[in-house]
Parts: structure tokens; sequence; C-alpha cells
């Protein structure tokens, strides 16, 4: 009984880690995603975050739905009060995806380059190619040949940043798919995985973590005060009274613009933070650009 007594005592005495564990909000690196908040994780200390890999799905981040095969590799490595800076570390194709491609009366031809950029980043990046029709030995070596020198050649004179788009909105794809095409009709091309090998030289372009964060609190009170100024019963009374003057005056008065629940806001002239908010009271996905929210409003 003693002993029990005592394990049970020390087990009350016990820390409880969940208690001293804090959330941090996970942000895309400065450029070309202007510290994005793209998730949130939780630790006990800031020193357990660094080096923390995080994934994510490009179409979560960009809205574009074309790359819901594209997965984003980003790692931890720097930790500002309650936020974790990321770093791009490479992308990877969903295995399903390249799966889809590959049929019996097509030629596949792969490659591994690595290459280092004009700021000193030192890449690896595989491309695949798909071609049409089946292709000798012959046209698949002069076809990585063709390849190699566009990736390697646009690589080397441009920075990490630059390349990292080219990668995320299929601008080096169609390179390469031009040059390579005068050797054999190509049906897909595209890269399969990049992976940063070793850092360079990083450049500070872009808005700070602190203009980003003065951004969002601004958008922020700013929907707290439309909120605020919106009382539904003075909407109410209005739409009872603009009613009875619309009776009294119909044979005399011009026709008024449309005030029925039927009559569309003007989504235009609504800032994103205004539209998402909108969105998220009828239940709708949020991700997108401004013409995608305006659209899926209207649906």
């Amino acid at each position: 009984m003693a002993k029990g007594a005592s394990a049970r005592a020390a087990a009350r005495r016990q820390k409880d880690k969940w208690k001293a564990k804090r959330w941090y909000s996970i942000r895309a690196p400065r450029n070309p995603w202007s510290f994005k908040v793209i998730g949130e994780t939780l630790t006990e200390e800031e020193s357990y975050l660094k080096g923390r890999p995080y994934e994510i799905m490009q179409n979560e981040l960009d809205g574009d739905f074309t790359k819901m095969h594209v997965k984003l590799k980003f790692r931890i490595s720097d930790v500002v009060g309650n936020d974790a800076i990321t770093e791009f570390i490479g992308h990877d194709v969903m295995k399903d995806f390249v799966r889809r491609q590959i049929r019996r009366d097509r030629g596949k031809i792969d490659d591994t380059i690595d290459v280092v950029t004009d700021d000193g980043f030192f890449v690896r990046i595989k491309p695949f190619i798909v071609t049409r029709s089946s292709v000798k030995a012959s046209q698949k070596s002069e076809t990585r040949s063709v390849a190699r020198d566009v990736v390697m050649k646009f690589c080397g004179q441009s920075t990490w940043i630059n390349v990292q788009k080219a990668l995320m909105d299929g601008s080096l794809e169609e390179s390469v798919s031009t040059a390579i095409s005068k050797i054999q009709p190509v049906r897909a091309v595209f890269f399969r995985r990049s992976q940063l090998i070793q850092e360079g030289v990083v450049v500070d372009d872009g808005p700070t973590l602190e203009e980003i964060k003065a951004e969002e609190k601004a958008a922020k009170e700013t929907q707290e005060s439309l909120n605020e100024t919106q009382d539904p019963l003075d909407s109410i009374e209005a739409e009872d009274n603009g009613a009875t003057t619309d009776t009294q005056v119909v044979d005399e008065a011009p026709p008024k613009e449309d005030t029925s629940e039927d009559a569309q806001p003007d989504f235009e002239s609504m800032t994103v933070a205004q539209l998402k908010e909108l969105l998220k009271k009828e239940g709708l996905p949020v991700s997108g650009k401004k013409a995608d929210l305006i659209a899926r409003l209207t649906e």
C-alpha cells in the first residue's frame, strides 16, 4: 500500500508537458510567398522547431488547382516570437500522377541534373519526359542532352528564387518542351523532383515579417469594424421602411434599385479578406485568387 501511495503522489507531482507547449504559426519563406501562413505546430521549446520539415500541396498554397499533384517541401529555419519561418527545400510530384502518364506505346525519359544557381545554391532537379510514341535509345540520349542544356543554362543565369518560380508556374517546363519537340513530339514534360542540396547567398528582398503582420492586423481590424457596424435589427428595419415607401409611391416614383435578398453585393469592390469572410459564413472554401472567390460566391 505504501508503495502504491508513493507512486500516485509522484504521478501527481509530475509536470504536464502539454500545458508547457505553445502553438506556433508556420510561415512560408519571404520570397516568393511573403511569409504566408501555411500551418501551425505545437512544441515545448523553440529549439525543437528548427530543422523540422513541413509539407503542403501547391494548390493549398497558391490556389492553383492544376497543381494538386505537386507537394512542396519546407524546413523551419528560424523562430521569431510565435512565428516559425521556413525555407523552401524542394518539391515532389505524386507517384500516382507519374504512373498515369506512362503507357505501353509511349516513351519515358528521365534524368538527374545537378545545377548551381547564380547566387550559389546547389540544387538537384529531376526532369521527366513522356513522348507521344516509342523512341530509340539514340533519341533518348539526344533528348536528355538537350533538356540538360536548357535546365543548366537557365539555372546558371538565375537566382534560386527565380528557379523556384519557374518550377512552380511551369515556365521552365515549357522551355524544355519547346527545345526537345524538335527531336521527338512530346506528350508531357514536368520536373518529378527538386531538392536543395546546399544553400548559397540569401537575398532579403520583399516585405519584412513586421510589415506582413501589420497588414494582417489592419485587415482583421477592418473586418471586425465592418461586422460591428452591420446590425441585423437595423438592416431589417431598413428593409421594412423601404418596402413601405415603395408601396406608397409605386405609381409616382421611378423604379429603385433591387433591395431584396436576391440582390448580390458588389463583390468587385470588396477586399480579399472580406470575400473570404463571406465564404466562411457560407461554408465554402476560401482558397484561390480574388476572381475565384467572386466566382464561388456568385454560383
